[in-house]
């Protein structure tokens, strides 16, 4: 699983360098892997207290989000009427671009964690709460029939049942909020300077400090991918009797 994306991955650094060393490209234009890793090995305090700092953020962000969409996926999968109500809400907050939000959440909850917090969930709430609503609708009918004829209670469907075939849907949505609520956390540290990969993208941008930019870059891609591994990795664990994990 991990050798044939490791052997793609070098193959691409190996060319890149190659292509920047014997086209003399400028390092302000596009600089060596060498010249990154040299970077990230300059000030590695630096990056990793700008990832520490954006992670809190997205994270945050995640758990808020990925939580609130949850809990209105429960509301909207036993109710339509609520759910013709609540469902062109939550396409609003999908379609309202995210950088015309952050800067009135600085305002509103000032330059700390907060407004980052709310920007990344913000991005992650909508994946989530589709594919919520659509596991907890996708249950066995055969099986919903065999609880209601023993009398389970609404609770006990809820969780046997509904919980069980949301399951394959909820983490294939975290799949998908990873990586937004990280884009979200940064996005909203381009806009208040305290901290975060934002900030040092931002920064080293205005530097032209291209080798310290994309050695940020390189670590967010580097959170990305561990997260998102995580997650997988559950997915093999939980979900092994579900046809979904058999590539994983």
């Amino acid at each position: 699983m991990v050798l044939p994306p490791l052997c793609a991955l070098l193959v691409v650094l190996a060319t890149w360098e190659a292509w920047v060393q014997l086209r003399d490209v400028k390092a302000y234009l596009l600089p060596a892997p060498s010249a990154v890793a040299v970077a990230l090995a300059a000030e590695p305090g630096r990056f990793l207290e700008g990832a520490r700092v954006s992670l809190g953020h997205a994270l945050g962000g995640l758990a808020v989000g990925t939580g609130a969409a949850f809990v209105l996926a429960v509301v909207m999968a036993h109710s339509r009427p609520l759910e013709r109500a609540i469902y062109p809400l939550a396409i609003l907050v999908k379609v309202t671009p995210v950088v015309a939000v952050a800067p009135l959440l600085i305002i509103w909850f000032g330059f700390g964690p907060v407004p980052k917090v709310l920007v990344a969930a913000l991005i992650t709430f909508f994946p989530m709460l589709v594919n919520a609503v659509t596991g907890l609708r996708s249950i066995d009918p055969s099986a919903f029939d065999f609880l209601r004829a023993l009398n389970a209670s609404r609770w006990q469907i809820f969780w046997k049942l509904r919980v069980y075939a949301a399951l394959p849907y909820i983490l294939a949505a975290l799949r998908i909020s990873i990586p937004l609520s990280l884009v979200g956390a940064v996005v909203s540290e381009w806009m208040s300077g305290d901290g975060g990969m934002g900030q040092i993208i931002l920064i080293d941008n205005g530097e032209f400090d291209t080798a310290g930019l994309f050695g940020a870059v390189t670590v967010l891609a580097v959170i990305g991918v561990v997260l998102t591994a995580l997650v997988a990795y559950i997915e093999r664990r939980v979900l092994f009797w579900h046809e979904s994990s058999a590539g994983l």
